[in-house]
């Protein structure tokens, strides 16, 4: 009985070891080269005039329109209730998107269409 018990701790053990080495393995390249911010979205835009209403006339990345623009959905409760991944339009987002109400998705893609 007390073999039977060896035998199993140790197979326990060995089925653990793996996993252990793999989250190890995993992390260490995430660790040695960090990822540099593409150019692109580094890039200055000019917002339009409409977009200008929501986030401010000065030019900035790509990236911080899209969260001034999120701001701007949470501060002022444009979120659908039901389907969060839908935004409400109010005037100024109606002059952006064209539309009473469109995805997160659909979103950066009308938004990047105001960007010079």
């Amino acid at each position: 009985m007390a073999t039977a018990k060896k035998a199993a701790s140790k197979t326990v053990a060995a089925k653990k070891a793996p996993a252990a080495k793999k989250a190890e393995t995993a992390a260490k390249p995430a660790e040695a080269g960090k990822r540099s911010p593409n150019a692109a979205f580094m890039k200055e835009m000019k917002p339009s005039a409409q977009l200008a209403a929501v986030i401010g006339d000065k030019p900035m990345p790509r990236t911080e329109v899209t969260k001034k623009v999120w701001d701007y959905i949470k501060a002022n409760n444009l979120q659908d209730a039901a389907n969060k991944r839908m935004i409400n339009a109010d005037a100024k987002l109606k002059d952006i998107f064209k539309k009473p109400q469109v995805s997160m998705f659909e979103m950066t893609k009308l938004i990047n269409e105001h960007l010079k």
